[in-house]
């Protein structure tokens, strides 16, 4: 069913426990989705964009920016779609201690017809392996949605590694990707910034030697870089906002999936029936 200005109703897909800004824990928070796909979250599939790739010299860390990912109006569908759903001050799934993450949040589960298309735009700019596993041929279907109002602010933390996610069938219920599929690259796109009015929301990477590089957002580019909990991750800040305008940025996590010897496990039996035919899994 859709609304009368054009968008499906919604729904929840899974709840988790949400970790609050100044700490405690809402039980029961939402991971939503859309009954339907909505037309505006349907993504061009001819090339309407040229992405480029910039590296960040961030002392042998790897970090990088891909300028046009997205147009104009795809990134203001992401922020409609979001803003539909609800940002809420717990996040689901996060555990972040009081203080850390100051800003709002909503995590829902994209459409294939949204990650399908963001992947191919990029997939020939990003590292082919990574610690010794392959790219995965698609995103995590789940968006972790920030909206950073008059204040907001993402202190010092390094992201964790997750696994890939996307919607049931019957889209019902947020489908958790077997464990050999991992998340390997942060994915941070930005959704407007400074030429929208935003003011403040620079992304501060840190170096091994505690120096850093500051990356502005610009609507449609994406900033990626490594994460988890080893020597290779990056220390980040997503830097306080001020004024009226919010800033909007996804989360979005570019997988990896480990490519195991026939002797340690049926590889082939764990994935089917998991993905499409299409992935090439």
């Amino acid at each position: 069913m859709s609304t009368a200005l054009g968008w499906p109703q919604h729904h929840a897909v899974a709840h988790l426990p949400g970790s609050l800004p100044m700490g405690g824990v809402v039980p029961m928070t939402p991971v939503h989705a859309f009954e339907c796909t909505p037309h505006a979250l349907c993504l061009d599939t001819q090339q309407t964009v040229h992405p480029s790739r910039k590296d960040i010299d961030l002392g042998g860390l790897l970090a990088f920016v891909i300028d046009q990912v997205v147009t104009d109006a795809e990134a203001n569908a992401i922020i409609m779609a979001s803003e539909r759903m609800g940002f809420r001050e717990e996040a689901p799934g996060i555990a972040t201690p009081p203080g850390m993450r100051m800003n709002k949040s909503v995590h829902w589960v994209a459409d294939e017809a949204l990650m399908a298309p963001l992947f191919q735009r990029i997939a020939h700019l990003l590292p082919p392996t990574l610690a010794g596993e392959t790219l995965f041929p698609n995103l995590s279907h789940r968006l972790n949605m920030y909206r950073y109002d008059d204040g907001d602010v993402f202190n010092i933390h390094t992201d964790g590694s997750w696994p890939g996610y996307s919607l049931s069938k019957d889209r019902s219920a947020m489908l958790e990707w077997p464990a050999q599929v991992r998340s390997g690259l942060t994915m941070l796109l930005y959704l407007n910034g400074p030429a929208e009015g935003v003011e403040g929301g620079n992304t501060r990477l840190f170096r091994p030697d505690s120096s850093s590089v500051d990356v502005e957002p610009r609507k449609g580019s994406a900033l990626f870089f490594r994460h988890g909990f080893g020597p290779h991750s990056v220390r980040h800040i997503g830097c306080r906002v001020s004024g009226q305008v919010s800033k909007y940025v996804a989360r979005i996590n570019v997988m990896y999936i480990e490519r195991r010897p026939p002797e340690t496990g049926n590889h082939s039996c764990t994935l089917a029936g998991i993905f499409p035919d299409s992935w090439g899994v």
